[in-house]
């Protein structure tokens, strides 16, 4: 299972660090890295409060940069502020990181906005950045939101190139629940192209990951996947067979079903036998 930090353990962890006059010993990055926390439990006059205290307590030039980031994004500002605090960051001293964080965010921007020839040139800066100072993590990161651009704008070929070369740097590291949404990503990209033995293979190797981390949702994106391979190959059986098993994954786990699994079976169910009625 993952690593998520639940409402409660999240409240019990900021009450501790902030109640008091405890805030008084949290230093700029320990505040910023409480902020999602308090937005989590939505008592934004802490995250405020943390906001405000991140300011006070930085130490140089790099620390003052990270707060103004965390500012302009709970302010929702414009992208032109986003551009001047990169190209700030830019100058800073050890600020590479600031800065390609910062790009990264303006190419999500673009994204939201169905730009995606922007969000690429921005995601592009933030990537060469990334590689320079080995942030294979922050790597990641560009490389799914380019190959998100590349699927939405139907070159596939491209989203293929980015998909492979993200899956191969979660391949050398300890993020298996990354590794095993890559997977996923490149099996339905190879389905797009009619590759269809290397998507199944993808999705195979993704749906072993996620049995292995009991990972429910992951299950389901596999075997969705891999359905969607049968019914194309007109392989109904097969299909109904990898929804039933996800179908009974989140029941073993005492979850509700998507009502979509149901559905899809039963619309298989008439694909199978069109004389029923």
């Amino acid at each position: 299972m993952n690593g998520e930090v639940s409402a409660q353990q999240a409240k019990k962890i900021v009450s501790m660090l902030t109640d008091g006059g405890a805030i008084e010993n949290v230093n700029t990055p320990l505040a910023l890295r409480l902020i999602p926390l308090a937005q989590e439990l939505e008592d934004f006059s802490l995250v405020e409060r943390l906001l405000e205290h991140a300011k006070k307590v930085s130490e140089d030039e790099l620390e003052s940069g990270w707060v103004e980031f965390e500012q302009l994004k709970i302010v929702d500002s414009q992208q032109e502020k986003f551009v001047e605090l990169a190209a700030k960051s830019e100058k800073i001293e050890n600020g590479e990181a600031l800065a390609a964080a910062v790009l990264h965010h303006i190419g999500l921007i673009c994204l939201s906005h169905e730009n995606y020839d922007e969000c690429k040139v921005f995601i592009t800066r933030s990537m060469r950045i990334r590689e320079k100072i080995s942030d294979d993590s922050g790597l990641v990161y560009s490389l799914a939101v380019l190959e998100t651009c590349d699927k939405r704008q139907d070159n596939l070929d491209s989203a293929l190139v980015h998909g492979a070369r993200k899956l191969e740097l979660l391949t050398n590291s300890n993020d298996q629940e990354g590794l095993m949404e890559a997977l996923s990503d490149l099996a339905h990209t190879q389905a797009s192209l009619g590759t269809f033995d290397a998507a199944i293979d993808l999705y195979t190797q993704s749906l072993e990951l996620s049995n292995d981390l009991e990972d429910v949702s992951g299950q389901f994106v596999a075997r969705w996947g891999l359905a969607d391979i049968c019914e194309i190959q007109s392989d109904y059986q097969g299909a109904m067979i990898h929804l039933s098993d996800c179908l009974h994954s989140f029941i073993a786990f005492g979850l509700q079903p998507p009502v979509q699994i149901r559905e899809r079976l039963e619309a298989l169910t008439n694909l199978e036998n069109p004389n029923s009625d």
